[in-house]
């Protein structure tokens, strides 16, 4: 009999082509699946929350797969941890309804993008952030982050491979704050489009630096072209921090990654 279970996974995303499956990379996807088939004992297919991309990290992924292997909670963690390299790691499991869907079945899903903005490079933020040397304004980053709030067509932001049917998304939050030298910058949408956070914040960066105004993001917005944006930011600032199901799904919520001392930073 086939019992549906959803898992929780961290990942440091520098060592793989992102989520899915490629024929010529390593990927989050093969790496799990292979270590979930060897607790298992038969293959397992898993369907992920948000395909990230090469070199994307994740906070809280989630995924599910359905099985008929009869294993505890903490035998599917500690043994599928076991197989697993250093840089991936299963943080619950948990058997779920057999309509649970990882993708479709989720609410919102919340990105937080990392900057180090000082002048010195830093060892230990090294492939886990973009460090910004020039000073950023970040009240002038959150002035032009308000204007793409709402439900909006975001074609301007999204990539030239993106696949989506629509470039409609609705952006729920977009907030930019700083702790010290760092500075995060938090969104939640119901779904994005390829590449979105990442050119998202390559417009708040080049506004930071004063190379733009706010109302840059609006007027990249109206044009619906890619062409008239900034540069992506590159992606190993980028973190999928959160997928949220509502609190009737019973899935935890909460992260071993400890938290960043920014008041209103979920």
């Amino acid at each position: 009999m086939h019992r549906r279970l959803a898992v929780g996974i961290e990942y440091d995303g520098g060592g793989y082509c992102g989520w899915q499956q490629q024929s010529d990379a390593a990927s989050v996807q093969v790496a799990l699946e292979q270590a979930l088939s060897r607790v298992a004992d038969q293959p397992i297919h898993l369907v992920c929350a948000g395909r990230t991309d090469a070199g994307v990290h994740a906070r809280a992924q989630v995924a599910h797969f359905d099985t008929d292997a009869l294993r505890s909670s903490r035998a599917w963690l500690l043994g599928t941890n076991s197989f697993l390299p250093r840089d991936i790691s299963l943080h619950w499991a948990q058997p779920v309804a057999g309509d649970f869907h990882a993708r479709f079945s989720a609410r919102s899903r919340s990105y937080r993008y990392l900057i180090l903005n000082r002048v010195t490079r830093s060892a230990l933020a090294h492939g886990r952030a973009l460090v910004v040397h020039r000073p950023l304004d970040v009240a002038a980053m959150q002035a032009g982050a308000q204007w793409l709030i709402g439900e909006h067509d975001f074609s301007a932001f999204r990539s030239s491979e993106c696949q989506a049917r629509s470039p409609v998304r609705q952006l729920r939050t977009l907030r930019v704050a700083r702790s010290g030298d760092w500075i995060a910058v938090d969104v939640t949408a119901n779904a994005f489009l390829h590449h979105m956070v990442r050119n998202i914040v390559g417009l708040l960066v080049a506004i930071g630096q004063q190379r733009a105004a706010p109302e840059r993001a609006r007027e990249q917005l109206a044009s619906r072209a890619r062409s008239s944006g900034e540069a992506t930011a590159p992606a190993h600032g980028l973190y999928l921090w959160q997928v949220d199901y509502g609190l009737q799904s019973g899935l935890p919520t909460d992260s071993a990654m400890i938290e960043a001392p920014i008041p209103g930073w979920p």
